[in-house]
C-alpha cells in the first residue's frame, strides 16, 4: 500500500521527565493545554491507544501534542476537520516548510540527501509530475490483472502451513505476501527480497526507544546502494516491470531526475509492502477478538469487501496520523495553527468520531456508510489503495476458508503492537485445524 510511510509521524514514547514537558489533569479527567504526552512506554497504551483518544477528541477539536525528538504537533482530532485539513494547500506536504529545523535534522542523512524527493514529501507540481509516472501501474483494472498471482502466492503460503495446525501469521503469511507482490511487480529478485525487508525495518519500524542514528543511517546506505545497483542491472536489462519504465522516464523522457528516481524506487519498495502487513495482521486480529464478528464473516463472505474497510477505520495500520506543515497560519475548527507548526491529521482517532461513525468502537463489519481516513484524502490520497484492498480481501478471505478453527495461541492481552507511527501486532500466533496442502 503506497500509503503515508514517510508522509506519517509516529509520536514516540519519551516521557514528561525526558522532555520536561508537564502534563497536568484537570477536573474530571480533562487534559490542560500543555501539549499532552501520549504514553507510548507504557504497555496497556500500546496494546489498547484508543480510550485517550477518545478523551483527546472529547477535549477538543484540535490538541498540542510532543511528537518524535520532543517536537511539538498540532493534533487534529475530529473527522470533518481532518478531513478538511487533508485537501487544504496551506497545509504542505513538504517537511521544508516546518520552522523547527530538528524535524529535517533528525532524518536519517542519507534521507536528507535524496529521500525528500519522494512524491509524498513534495507539492504540487512536482508531486503532480511525479505520481502521474507510476499512477497507471495502480489503477483498479491493472490491479484486478494481479488477482490470480496474488491468490496462488496467498495459497502457498498457507500450504506451507496447513500441516503443522499453528503457525505465526505475521512472519509465516501477512508479512511475505505483500512482500512478493511488490518485489514482482518492481522486478526485484527473490534472493534480495530478505535484505531490503530487513533494512526498512531498521529505518521504519520503531521501538520503546529511538534507534541509534549511526544503526539507521547504515541501513539507508545499504538500502541505498542495493536500489542503485538493481536500477543499473534494469537499465541494463529492462523488463515489462514498473521500474524499467520510471528508467525510461529518467533516461529518454527526462521526467525524473537522479534522486527522484531513487526516492521513487524505495517509496515504492517500502511503501508496497509495509502498511499492508500491518492491514491483514491487524484484520485477523480484530476479528478472532471478536467472535461473533468472526462467525458472520464466515457465513457472509460477500461481506468481506466491507470488512476491509472497516477494520481500516476501526484500527488500521497508520496511528496516529498523517503529518502536514503550516505554509501560513492557518484556523483549525477555531484554533490557530501558526505558520511552520507540524500539523498532525489523527486519522485514527478522526476513524471513531461519533459524530460521523455509529457506535464507532464498534467493530462492524456490516457498515456500510465508510468514509474513513486510512487511506487519506485529497491529492496525496493512497496511490496504492486498489492493491491493499485487494491482497487484504484475498487473505483474510482465504485465510477463514482454508484454517478451520482458527484462533489465538496466546490470550488477546499478551499480543504485542508495534508502539507507534505504524500499528499493527508484532506477532500473531494462532492454531487451526491442521489439513493438507492443496493438491
Amino acid at each position: 500500500m503506497i500509503a503515508a510511510v514517510s508522509d506519517n509521524l509516529g509520536v514516540r514514547p519519551w516521557t514528561s521527565a525526558q522532555l520536561h514537558v508537564p502534563v497536568d489533569a484537570c477536573p474530571g479527567g480533562m487534559m490542560s493545554q500543555q501539549p499532552v504526552l501520549l504514553p507510548y512506554d507504557d504497555p496497556a497504551f500500546v496494546a489498547d491507544p484508543f480510550p485517550l483518544y477518545r478523551q483527546l477528541r472529547e477535549d477538543g477539536p484540535v490538541r498540542r501534542a510532543v511528537i518524535a525528538g520532543g517536537l511539538d504537533a498540532w493534533l487534529v482530532t475530529r473527522y470533518e476537520d481532518g478531513l478538511a485539513a487533508l485537501s487544504d494547500p496551506r497545509l504542505s506536504s513538504d517537511v521544508r516548510d516546518a520552522s523547527d529545523p530538528r524535524l529535517i535534522a533528525q532524518l536519517p542523512e542519507f534521507e536528507r540527501e535524496s529521500m525528500m524527493s519522494n512524491m509524498l514529501r513534495s507539492d504540487p507540481p512536482d508531486h503532480t509530475r511525479l505520481r502521474r509516472l507510476v499512477s497507471k501501474a495502480f489503477t483498479a483494472r491493472r490491479v484486478a490483472d494481479l488477482r490470480p498471482r496474488v491468490q496462488e502466492i496467498t495459497d502457498r503460503l498457507l500450504d506451507a502451513v496447513l500441516p503443522a495446525g499453528r503457525a505465526e501469521l505475521v512472519a509465516d503469511f501477512a508479512l511475505p505476501l505483500p512482500v512478493t507482490v511488490i518485489s514482482e511487480l518492481l522486478g526485484i529478485p527473490v534472493d534480495d527480497r530478505h535484505d531490503f525487508q530487513r533494512w526498512t525495518d531498521t529505518m521504519i519500524v520503531r521501538g520503546e526507544r529511538m534507534p541509534d542514528p549511526a544503526v539507521v543511517n547504515e541501513a539507508w546506505q545499504r538500502m541505498r546502494a542495493y536500489v542503485t545497483t538493481h536500477l543499473e542491472t534494469k537499465r541494463a536489462r529492462p523488463g515489462d516491470d514498473l521500474l524499467s519504465a520510471l528508467i525510461s522516464a529518467h533516461d529518454e523522457e527526462q521526467r525524473l531526475n537522479h534522486d527522484e528516481l531513487i526516492a521513487m524506487t524505495f517509496l515504492l519498495l517500502v511503501a508496497g509492502y509495509i502498511t499492508t502487513v500491518n492491514l491483514i495482521g491487524g484484520g485477523i486480529a480484530a476479528l478472532l477478538a471478536d467472535p461473533g464478528q468472526l462467525t458472520l464473516l464466515r457465513e457472509r463472505p460477500e461481506l468481506l469487501p466491507h470488512a476491509i474497510e472497516e477494520f481500516l477505520r476501526y484500527d488500521g495500520p497508520v496511528n496516529p496520523g498523517i503529518a502536514r506543515f503550516a505554509r501560513e497560519d492557518v484556523e483549525i475548527a477555531g484554533v490557530t495553527v501558526p505558520r511552520g507548526a507540524t500539523v498532525l491529521v489523527a486519522s485514527a482517532i478522526a476513524d471513531r468520531d461519533p459524530a460521523r461513525f455509529a457506535e464507532p468502537d464498534r467493530l462492524d463489519i456490516t457498515r456500510q456508510d465508510n468514509g474513513h481516513l486510512a487511506f487519506g484524502h485529497g491529492i496525496h490520497y493512497c496511490l496504492g489503495a486498489p492493491l491493499a484492498r485487494l491482497e487484504g480481501q484475498i487473505a483474510i478471505g482465504t485465510a477463514l476458508r482454508r484454517l478451520p478453527g482458527l484462533a489465538l495461541a496466546v490470550p488477546p492481552a499478551e499480543l504485542s503492537w508495534r508502539p507507534g507511527g505504524l500499528r499493527g501486532p508484532v506477532r500473531l500466533p494462532v492454531t487451526f485445524t491442521p489439513a493438507h496442502r492443496a493438491g
